[in-house]
């Protein structure tokens, strides 16, 4: 009996995707991104232990590729700041950690390297050496291959992909607008809108119909920037919410009913689409009469044969060049009818008004 594959052989595995979830969000509770909590956490839960129960080298080394790209899947976007460095500092953990020989790499996609630059550059300006430190230490390990893709690309799966579900906990939120609005941009926007209007009516060629601005303009902007936090604010409270009390598992089923209920009706519409071009083709049939019915089918066997001998026969039969004599009484001027007189009438001296008489093999009897 084959042995089956386990389940951690696809991009990722539940269990472990639960476990590093409960880790990070440890690490989110300590409200800071120094390495130090992240070790903490680490030895608080036991996570190097995830590796100890596989016999097989093979088997470790395909966990140890998908234990490394779950961890990759919460050092890229759209997580938060603090998420994405638990990330990186779960990426380092689990490489040197893992019991495979030799150990396995973690892939990151070329893709994803302006990400990774633009996420190494805000470490650096914000003054998080230890960021900048673990990473550097996977560089120069060679634990990190940048490859085309960041999963190995397999030709014999059919079956469907899992889609694993975003946490979203973790999720950063969109900081731009708290920024712009404790900024003194609001100041400077209305103060250029004072200055427009005086020199508006200043100036005599522009008459005070002419606006290029629209009236209260910081007011409108400070409310629609109030409008967009309540809604944020009232959005991530619903999110985290519904997935305290497990609303993701509902939206789940729904969605495999809707796609079971539309696979079912594409296969009713093509049941039904095969029926019907069978009864037209059954109606165009002409059944025979009793008393030839048994008789039919020979007919229809001698017919089709013949027909088809003489496609074969006469499709591929070549013209045949005409013979010697025909060529001989062409050149001659003798037509059709006079080739068809007899040879032995030809020696036969010509006599008027004498009718040939045939001539017979039997000679005559003499006489007495």
């Amino acid at each position: 009996m084959p042995r089956e594959r386990p389940i951690y052989s696809d991009f990722f595995y539940d269990p472990l995707t639960e476990d590093v979830e409960e880790l990070l969000a440890r690490f989110q509770q300590s409200d800071s991104i120094r390495y130090e909590y992240f070790s903490a956490a680490w030895r608080q839960v036991g996570f190097s232990d995830v590796f100890i129960g596989i016999v097989s080298m093979a088997e470790q080394k395909r966990f140890s590729r998908v234990t490394l790209a779950t961890a990759v899947k919460y050092f890229l976007p759209p997580y938060s700041y603090q998420i994405r460095v638990g990330g990186l500092y779960l990426m380092f953990a689990l490489y040197n950690t893992q019991l495979a020989v030799p150990r396995v790499p973690i892939r990151l996609a070329l893709g994803d390297w302006d990400i990774i630059q633009r996420f190494l550059k805000d470490s650096v300006n914000s003054g998080h050496q230890d960021v900048v430190y673990i990473y550097h230490k996977l560089v120069a390990a060679k634990a990190i291959h940048f490859t085309a893709m960041p999963h190995f690309l397999s030709f014999l799966k059919l079956r469907k992909r899992k889609q694993n579900n975003v946490c979203a906990e973790f999720i950063g939120r969109s900081m731009a607008v708290q920024e712009l609005f404790s900024a003194d941009i609001l100041e400077e926007v209305s103060n250029i809108e004072s200055q427009y209007e005086k020199l508006k009516e200043n100036t005599v060629a522009v008459r005070c119909e002419a606006s290029m601005t629209q009236r209260d303009f910081t007011a409108r902007l400070k409310d629609c920037m109030a409008d967009f936090l309540t809604w944020q604010q009232k959005t991530f409270s619903q999110a985290e919410a519904d997935n305290k009390g497990g609303g993701g598992d509902d939206d789940e089923d729904e969605e495999e009913e809707e796609e079971e209920e539309r696979d079912y009706k594409a296969s009713s519409s093509r049941a039904r689409l095969i029926s019907s071009i069978k009864q037209k083709s059954y109606s165009k049939f002409q059944e025979a009469p009793k008393a030839r019915r048994h008789r039919q089918p020979e007919k229809l066997k001698v017919e089709s044969s013949s027909s088809g001998s003489e496609h074969h026969y006469g499709s591929g039969r070549k013209r045949r060049p005409p013979s010697l004599r025909a060529r001989t009484w062409k050149s001659l001027g003798v037509t059709k009818d006079e080739s068809r007189v007899q040879v032995w009438l030809l020696s036969a001296p010509e006599q008027k008004e004498r009718v040939p008489v045939k001539r017979t093999n039997q000679t005559p009897p003499y006489k007495e």
